[in-house]
């Protein structure tokens, strides 16, 4: 999973990817999943985002997973949330009232580590990815959600002969062809964000657009 290169950008504190505070788009959109307070929500390659703090806040008990331990101490400790750590099959696991995330590959994660998960949120995961990798964790991501579960997902486009990524372009056509055998999906907004994405801005992009899906398993 590329592990060699995301271990080093957090060893270096390369985090341009890092909001420092809670995403907006989360916000606006997160009504839209129709939970309840208590539904469990998994957020993968979590990194160490402010949003998972905001979840809890709505009262969903949070699981993230994240290959770097650098960035999940760093939550917690950031976050002034008191947290243990124990070990559990392939994970290292920090837990902090209801935040918990597992250290280790996102592949790693089972079915049985989500049964009762009712929601993903996925702000910087596929994005995070190359093309080939893409294919497999949208199959390991149906593999293990169970049916009804929602997907509230967030993916970026742009010209990719100007900037390489990661976050990598992921179109909606893209979309459809990972998951619409399984999910139905929905988008929910697009819109410009290269006024804000200073950093694309200079290296010669003229558009950066955000696409917001929500995703439901269904078969």
């Amino acid at each position: 999973m590329r592990s060699e290169f995301w271990l080093t950008v957090w060893e270096n504190g390369n985090l341009g990817f890092h909001l420092d505070q809670t995403n907006p788009f989360l916000m606006k959109f997160w009504s839209q999943m129709g939970l309840e307070a208590g539904d469990p929500v998994f957020v993968p390659l979590c990194g160490k985002t402010l949003d998972m703090v905001w979840l809890a806040e709505q009262k969903h008990p949070v699981m993230g997973v994240e290959l770097s331990p650098i960035a999940a101490e760093d939550f917690f400790t950031e976050n002034n949330i008191e947290a243990t750590l124990s070990a559990d099959n392939k994970f290292s696991v920090w837990h902090g009232g209801d935040i918990e995330i597992k250290v280790g590959n996102f592949f790693d994660i089972t079915a049985d580590d989500l049964k009762d998960t009712k929601a993903v949120y996925d702000r910087a995961s596929i994005v995070a990815l190359p093309p080939t990798m893409r294919q497999d964790y949208a199959k390991h991501l149906n593999k293990i959600l169970t049916i009804d579960t929602k997907i509230l997902m967030l993916t970026f486009e742009y010209d990719q002969d100007i900037v390489e990524g990661p976050p990598h372009s992921v179109t909606h056509t893209e979309i459809r062809h990972l998951f619409e055998s399984n999910f139905l999906i929905n988008k929910l907004d697009s819109r410009d964000l290269i006024e804000r994405a200073k950093g694309m801005q200079a290296a010669g992009l003229k558009s950066f657009v955000q696409h917001t899906f929500l995703l439901e398993k269904i078969m």
